[in-house]
């Protein structure tokens, strides 16, 4: 194999937020050298998985490469934004906030120079003609520097990921290297199910009733949702996400400290207390990150991260056909 092949390639990951997307694109044979967040916690989340990491903890609006010459012409920049709003949609604070750091993550191409970027959103950043005016600024700041670039959907259940979770992505390349890129094909024709990936954990004090569950549980899961940091507690997402979950058998309403236990009596026909919550380490794994990855902080606060989190394998796909566009 020849060694440009094999070489590892250098990166800068913002919003990295539990690392989902920068453990993926590592997989993928990118090396960050430098990853950005403004919450403490996510920061603590990086560092306790990978302590060789340059891990910042700033907000982006607040980054100015000049301090940091080290991220100057990498191979990608990489960008789990927060979820941007329509146009329409964009009168509260929050809102404008996360349009904002898609702006300043134009600007930031201006100081880096990278080959590539790569921007991970919403669905309907790409595909709802109400986000028309963010594509259009997105699309002229790119021409303008050089890049050419492509917009696209990918659903996470067709890596591996037991989780429907449709993803809008933008990739962008310096010159030519778009013609070389191969947008990646679904790798998991049958998608893996919440009961396939939870068994094991859902057994593990003891718990009889666990192969009845996962036999119902026969559906990859709904998206995951990371909800406000600002307000309210723990849950799997909105009323249509929990009745989904309800039909699994599953309590979407909270999140759990351990899994069931031995005497736990499972019976959906009694609603909430007949059926068990998830815990973050189960949330995680339907995230599709390793066992081993920690999530630093309370709980509120872990599950925030992990819903929030780009599911590690999705990254690891987008970052191979990168990869690969960027030896062609």
């Amino acid at each position: 194999m020849n060694t440009r092949e094999t070489e590892r390639l250098r990166s800068v990951d913002i919003c990295s937020g539990a690392g989902g997307l920068a453990l993926g694109l590592e997989q993928a044979g990118f090396d960050p050298v430098l990853l950005l967040d403004n919450r403490e916690v996510a920061c603590r989340t990086l560092r306790a998985n990978r302590p060789s990491w340059n891990v910042l903890e700033t907000n982006l609006l607040d980054f100015d490469p000049s301090e940091h010459t080290d991220t100057y012409d990498v191979d990608l920049l990489s960008a789990g934004l927060p979820r941007v709003k329509a146009t329409a949609a964009v009168a509260r604070r929050d809102s404008e906030a996360e349009l904002e750091l898609l702006r300043a993550t134009m600007l930031l191409l201006y100081g880096v120079q990278p080959r590539a970027l790569l921007v991970e959103n919403v669905p309907d950043l790409v595909t709802k003609p109400d986000y028309g005016p963010i594509r259009a600024y997105v699309e002229k700041e790119l021409e303008h520097l050089g890049y050419r670039h492509r917009w696209f959907v990918l659903n996470a259940a067709d890596h591996g990921v037991p989780q429907t979770r449709r993803q809008g992505v933008l990739v962008a390349f310096k010159g030519d290297v778009l013609d070389a890129f191969v947008q990646p094909s679904p790798t998991t024709p049958v998608h893996a199910t919440v009961g396939e990936a939870l068994l094991e954990s859902m057994s593990a004090r003891g718990w009889e009733g666990a192969k009845r569950w996962a036999a119902q549980a026969d559906e990859p899961a709904p998206t995951l949702v990371g909800g406000s940091w600002e307000r309210g507690g723990a849950d799997l997402g909105p009323t249509g996400t929990k009745k989904a979950w309800a039909r699994m058998g599953v309590d979407g309403a909270t999140v759990a400290d351990s899994v069931p236990d031995a005497d736990f009596r499972w019976d959906p026909s009694l609603g909430r207390p007949g059926m068990m919550p998830l815990t973050v380490a189960q949330a995680a794994r339907l995230q599709g990150f390793p066992s081993d990855w920690r999530i630093e902080g309370r709980k509120t606060a872990m599950y925030r991260q992990v819903g929030h989190a780009s599911p590690p394998p999705v990254g690891r796909v987008l970052g191979t056909a990168i990869a690969a566009a960027l030896r062609a």
